[in-house]
């Protein structure tokens, strides 16, 4: 699929993988919502690549359809969804001190997650239905969403992350089953460790990020926002990649802990 004259809807897209993969596509032509909650950095980076912001929390139905208008009202075919929106979380099923994991965190982690993931897939799928097919195959759009490899090998602590992601991952092939009568194409990406700003910097940051990508087998480094941000444009233009789930993550294979 060609991304020049396009819109598209990124979730997230005010940091992160989500940033990287704003940038990415806005240099191939493509109009870009930028739909997060941070305000202040979501509007600078929407100004700096000509898109636009759009206040977004992915778990209000009313906040997601917003989104997707505004991406029909540029005037550019909607084409694209990349939900890359998502929170962490960490606690044992029972913690060393005998409680249990708080039920109210493990709510809100699979809300987000998991379930604002399906909701921004699922509005903006029908917006995107709206448009004309742009080939003889019948394609109008695809949507790239993004879990994890916690959601394959989680480990010690990441209860509600994992499930959170293991859920997309469940859902990439039945979506793309039921958006093939659309034209629209469903795929997932797993990252591993990747270098984003949450990790913060200097010396003890890059001594911990050091730690992290230790038993990557190569490249012995941690991924790259902009890597990511690669793999999501590939698949957007290789027409023929469906109901995938994509490791991305240098051959990493998470032990227990």
């Amino acid at each position: 699929m060609d991304l020049n004259g396009v819109s598209a809807v990124v979730s997230g897209g005010a940091s992160g993988l989500g940033e990287a993969t704003v940038r990415a596509l806005a240099a191939e032509g493509v109009k870009v919502v930028v739909a997060d909650l941070n305000e202040d950095r979501g509007k600078s980076i929407a100004d700096e690549v000509g898109g636009v912001f759009v206040r977004t929390d992915v778990t209000d139905e009313g906040q997601v359809h917003a989104a997707v208008r505004a991406a029909v009202d540029t005037g550019r075919p909607l084409r694209v969804i990349v939900n890359s929106a998502g929170i962490g979380w960490a606690s044992r099923t029972v913690n060393r001190d005998g409680t249990p994991h708080d039920l109210g965190q493990f709510e809100t982690v699979i809300r987000v997650n998991l379930i604002g993931t399906f909701n921004l897939m699922r509005i903006g799928a029908a917006a995107i239905a709206e448009t004309e097919p742009v080939d003889e195959d019948g394609a109008r759009g695809v949507v790239i969403n993004t879990a994890s490899i916690a959601g394959i090998e989680g480990q010690t602590g990441q209860v509600a992350y994992s499930a959170s992601k293991g859920g997309i991952i469940g859902m990439t092939l039945p979506a793309a089953r039921d958006l093939a009568a659309i034209g629209v194409r469903v795929n997932t990406i797993c990252p591993g460790i990747i270098d984003t700003p949450i990790y913060g910097r200097g010396e003890a940051a890059e001594a911990f990020k050091a730690k992290l990508s230790a038993p990557v087998p190569f490249p012995k480094r941690m991924g790259r926002a902009s890597e990511f941000a690669h793999l999501v444009k590939s698949l957007i233009e290789n027409d023929y990649m469906n109901g995938e789930t994509i490791r991305f993550d240098g051959g990493i294979r998470f032990q227990p802990k």
